[in-house]
C-alpha cells in the first residue's frame, strides 16, 4: 500500500475509522473513495442506540470522491455474480462501482459476505483490513476484531480451504 493509492471503503470502515480516530490519517495518506449509498448509511442510524457512532458531514468532506452508482451498474453486478445480492446495499453499490473500474484500486470491508463476493470476483488480493490501512497511514487504533488483519487472514484461509486450494 502506498501513499496516494485509491482505497474504496464501505460504511463499516468509515464508521470504525471515525470511532477509533484514524479517519484523518487514512484520508490524508490515501485517496479514499466511496459511493453515495455508503455515505448515506454512515450518516444515518439511531443516535439513541448504544454504541452509535456519529459520522459528521465534515468527516465525509475528507473523502477524495463519492461516486454515484446507477441502477444499471448494480444490475450488472447482480448478473455477473448472483451471490452479490447477499451484500448489504452499501457494499453492493461499492462493488458495482468497483466492477466498472480499470485502475489499481484496493478496498476495505469487514464483512464475511463481502469478502466472499470479492473472492468470487477474483479480488482477494485487492482486499485489505482497516488495521493494515491504518498502519500504513501511521495510525495504531484499537479496532474491533473484524477490522484486524488476523480476522481477514482467517477468513481468507477459510475461503481458500473451501475452494480446495
Amino acid at each position: 500500500m502506498r501513499r496516494g493509492q485509491v482505497v474504496l471503503v464501505d460504511t463499516n470502515i468509515i464508521i470504525e475509522a471515525v470511532r477509533t480516530h484514524c479517519w484523518n490519517a487514512l484520508t490524508t495518506h490515501f485517496n479514499v473513495e466511496t459511493v453515495e449509498k455508503c455515505v448515506e448509511e454512515a450518516r444515518t442510524g439511531d443516535p439513541m442506540r448504544r454504541n452509535h457512532v456519529p459520522v459528521e458531514a465534515r468527516d465525509l468532506q475528507r473523502v477524495s470522491k463519492i461516486h454515484a452508482v446507477p441502477a444499471s451498474a448494480v444490475a450488472r453486478l447482480a448478473v455477473a455474480l448472483q451471490m452479490a445480492n447477499e451484500l448489504d446495499v452499501g457494499e453492493r453499490h461499492l462493488f458495482a462501482h468497483a466492477l466498472g473500474r480499470s485502475d489499481a484500486w484496493i478496498a476495505s470491508c469487514a464483512d464475511r459476505a463481502a469478502l466472499k463476493v470479492a473472492f468470487a470476483l477474483e479480488w482477494k488480493d485487492r482486499m485489505v483490513s482497516l488495521e493494515s490501512l491504518a498502519g500504513s497511514a501511521g495510525a495504531r487504533p484499537r479496532l474491533k476484531n473484524h477490522f484486524l488483519e488476523r480476522w481477514m487472514s482467517d477468513v481468507r484461509t477459510a475461503f481458500l480451504l473451501e475452494q480446495g486450494l
